[in-house]
């Protein structure tokens, strides 16, 4: 055999490993899938994951590939991020490793702190935290945000609460002597 096809037939036997778990189970977690900082000669076992921190994908079909980093999944797309309280869906999403960021396409709907972003499509960088989102064609990008009433807030302070019972602070008349 010669060592090109043997290395190919390699990577596909790699490939199926990493993909197959994910193709029955139909769930992977995405953050620190491929993280690049990490060296592949390290012989350390991995640190358990934090439930909490990790970005749960699922969807139809998902695809990684190794070599560039990209994760990506397609077909009903249901993305939970609990460390930034995230929810999304789309028709696609791609998590790009190395640059930090998620690409999500096709009718993509986000929720975060009640806040909601409706647009075709939606890049979210990881690092800052920041959504873009552009519309579909001759359509416009669709935002609700929750937004704090700072001035409600400074005038019901200043009243005084209800109370049904009269507060009288000096006596009107002068109690009688015993």
């Amino acid at each position: 055999m010669y060592p090109a096809k043997l290395l190919n037939l390699t990577i596909l036997r790699l490939l199926i490993a990493l993909l197959l778990p994910s193709a029955i189970g139909g769930v992977i977690v995405a953050e620190n899938f491929f993280n690049p900082s990490v060296s592949k000669a390290q012989s350390a076992p991995p640190a358990k994951q934090d439930p909490a921190t990790a970005m749960t994908v699922r969807s139809d079909i998902q695809e990684a590939d190794a070599n560039t980093g990209i994760v990506t999944a397609r077909g009903n797309v249901q993305i939970n991020y609990p460390a930034r309280n995230i929810q999304a869906t789309a028709a696609q999403a791609q998590y790009f490793s190395r640059e930090g960021r998620i690409v999500l396409s096709g009718d993509v709907y986000i929720l975060q702190e009640g806040s909601s972003i409706r647009g075709e499509t939606v890049t979210y960088l990881i690092e800052e935290g920041r959504f873009v989102a552009l519309p579909a064609g001759g359509q416009q990008v669709e935002s609700i945000y929750i937004v704090p009433d700072d001035s409600s807030s400074t005038k019901n302070a200043a009243v005084e609460p209800f109370n049904p019972k009269p507060a009288f602070k000096n006596p009107f008349s002068a109690p009688p002597a015993r």
